[in-house]
């Protein structure tokens, strides 16, 4: 994935669309599988939204270098076990390494994590926020399926068909997604 930073000095993420429904008890987190390096598309079809923690009960989702990812993944892992699978526990934590810790703070990359209780975005800013309405997106097109999502929500009770649905809107409006969905579901 590649990342630039805009007039304002913020990172801004290219190659990826993730986003997070949380309606009733049901939580979704989609994710496209375009892989893209500059302007070129180097893989369609990336698995960036996975099953991670004791029997899988964690969905999570990035966008940014996939190497970090994966280090935050397992980061994410070994917090879980620490914490007894307690996902808010163990995002503060991961956080707060995150921001604090020399290797961890040049990770370039978001998350998306969800549980059965809880839909969080992760940064390397140390934060962790829980998205008003339910929904969360992040990465390129993460803007478009935080609009689309929003916009569908009065609609669309289903959280897998407004995920669905948005991803789809964002493949549509950004050249760094593709319509190549991965969807987990909790």
């Amino acid at each position: 994935m590649d990342n630039r930073n805009d007039s304002h000095g913020l990172t801004q993420w290219h190659g990826t669309t993730i986003i997070g429904v949380k309606l009733g008890d049901t939580t979704v987190i989609a994710g496209d599988g375009q892989v893209s390096m500059g302007n070129t598309v180097m893989k369609p079809n990336a698995r960036k939204v996975r099953r991670i923690g004791e029997g899988g009960n964690v969905i999570a989702g990035f966008a940014g270098a996939t190497a970090d990812a994966f280090t935050l993944f397992e980061r994410l892992e070994k917090k879980l076990e620490q914490y007894r699978g307690q996902l808010l526990r163990a995002a503060v934590e991961l956080a707060k390494d995150w921001r604090t810790d020399k290797y961890l703070r040049n990770l370039e990359a978001l998350m998306i994590v969800a549980d059965k209780d809880s839909l969080l975005v992760l940064t390397g800013n140390g934060d962790v926020l829980e998205p008003e309405g339910g929904i969360a997106a992040i990465g390129s097109g993460g803007n478009y399926a935080l609009a689309a999502g929003r916009a569908l929500a009065e609609y669309e009770q289903d959280p897998e068909v407004l995920a669905r649905k948005a991803m789809q809107v964002a493949a549509d409006i950004c050249v760094f997604t593709n319509g190549n969905v991965t969807l987990e579901k909790i």
